[in-house]
């Protein structure tokens, strides 16, 4: 969903942290020789200005291939690609510096959730970008290069452009680039797939769905390097700076105020406005808690036929829970409504002991389609998520990640070949169809569509 600019809580001025962040950047700017080169507050410096520490050497390839190979055979490529790397790297006082060939400056470490700072200047002709979790690309190049021109590079840098043509993200808003010879700055936000990016404190990408390079139909890792890209012609880096975002920040602005058009569907007291078995629930502290040992499906009142709903869940240990789409208000929602999505611990194998189908995992239309897994908080942490109900199709996203986007009407593979004859279903209610598990359900907002 596309956020309004000036009302997002990311677009609005730095926090104060993040206000002495950029201060003490634009000091160590102003001494290029000074070593070493110390964090703003909040953050880490991932070039200490005196070497190459904590960085590999890297290439444009699939994360998640990588930590699936061998343990011999990605540490004899790691020793290959990381001599490769230094030498073609060098390390010139607070500016690490490439002269546009070898392999790319990758951090040693993986990241999920962050804000990175990063100076660079570099020369025409030149073509670089940062790879975020592995994947490419903040787009930097020549402006300037016509012969290009062709595919984009006259719209400037700071783009996804890797991203599909014409997604959200694959250009950049405006042209931000300062002329050569001089420093640009980026501050780039990268919460699970969404991203956001400042060229030279102008916004170039604005919430945008990072795509999978690798497999278009997969979402990106959940975690993965930072990359510095470089070729084509020399580039220098400086304050490079990272900030792991705490899960609380990164709920907040995800979410972002609701749009116009969603109502809140749960007060935060009681169970006002909803129906089923809520003897068997409590609210506490905010949050509708399926009590221990009961169950059963509670639902609006109100019923929905396409719409948004907007939510925050956490998890005990081994948790079992679903949203009940398009529920009749009688029966099992997984078979008699549209489909339950399930709310399921990742870990759910490992806590119980017991083997689940695919399509029992988190965020699965259950029995019919996989979800992505691997994208949920610690347990105890709260979890924000966001489901589109349009006709047949159910997207979900999962802390800024699109763990199933799936058409019902295309599904004819049943798990234990049960059919799920509601799933063709126009309307109903939405609800939690509990399994006698606390899991905590708050912030519930809905938004009918057309």
């Amino acid at each position: 969903m596309k956020l309004d600019l000036s009302s997002h809580p990311i677009c609005r001025p730095l926090r104060s942290t993040s206000l002495l962040a950029l201060a003490a950047a634009a000091l160590v700017a102003g001494t290029a020789s000074a070593a070493p080169v110390k964090a703003p507050p909040g953050f880490t410096a991932l070039y200490n200005g005196e070497n190459l520490s904590g960085w590999r050497g890297g290439e444009t390839v699939d994360h998640r291939k990588y930590l699936a190979m061998p343990e011999d055979q990605r540490k004899a490529q790691d020793e290959a690609w990381t001599a490769d790397m230094r030498a073609n790297w060098k390390a010139e006082g607070a500016e690490l510096v490439n002269g546009g060939r070898g392999k790319y400056a990758t951090t040693i470490k993986d990241y999920g959730d962050i804000e990175l700072l990063v100076d660079y200047r570099t020369v025409p002709l030149s073509d670089s970008g940062i790879y975020l979790r592995g994947c490419p690309q903040v787009q930097i190049w020549d402006y300037t290069e016509q012969a290009k021109f062709r595919i984009g590079a006259d719209k400037g840098s700071g783009s996804l452009w890797n991203n599909s043509p014409g997604a959200p993200g694959k250009d950049p808003l405006v042209l931000a680039d300062k002329p050569f010879g001089e420093w640009n700055h980026f501050r780039i936000v990268q919460l699970g797939a969404r991203t956001w990016v400042w060229l030279n404190d102008r916004p170039v990408v604005v919430n945008a769905n990072m795509e999978n390079y690798y497999d278009r139909k997969a979402p990106i890792p959940a975690q993965g390097p930072i990359e510095l890209q470089t070729h084509g012609g020399e580039i220098r880096w400086r304050n490079i700076f990272v900030r792991e975002v705490p899960v609380a920040e990164a709920n907040t602005t995800l979410r972002g105020p609701d749009p116009a058009g969603f109502q809140a569907v749960f007060n935060g007291r009681d169970l006002e406005g909803w129906a089923g078995p809520v003897d068997n629930y409590e609210v506490k502290d905010g949050a509708i808690v399926c009590q221990p040992g009961k169950g059963g499906t509670i639902f609006t009142k109100a019923t929905y036929t396409n719409f948004v709903v907007r939510l925050e869940f956490k998890l005990p240990p081994g948790g079992n829970n679903g949203l009940a789409i398009r529920y009749p208000g009688s029966g099992d929602t997984a078979y008699q409504g549209m489909c339950e999505l399930q709310v399921l611990d990742d870990a759910y194998e490992k806590a119980t002991g017991q083997k689940i189908d695919p399509r029992q995992a988190h965020g699965s239309a259950y029995g019919m389609t996989a979800a992505a897994r691997g994208y949920q908080r610690p347990i105890g942490e709260w979890n924000y998520q966001e489901v589109t109900v349009n006709g047949s199709k159910i997207k979900v996203e999962l802390n800024g990640t699109v763990i199933l986007d799936t058409d019902l009407s295309t599904v004819s593979d049943y798990m234990a070949t049960s059919a799920h004859p509601g799933k063709s279903r126009a309307s109903g209610h939405f609800g939690f169809a509990g399994h006698n598990d606390p899991v905590m359900f708050r912030n519930i907002s809905i938004k009918s569509l057309p």
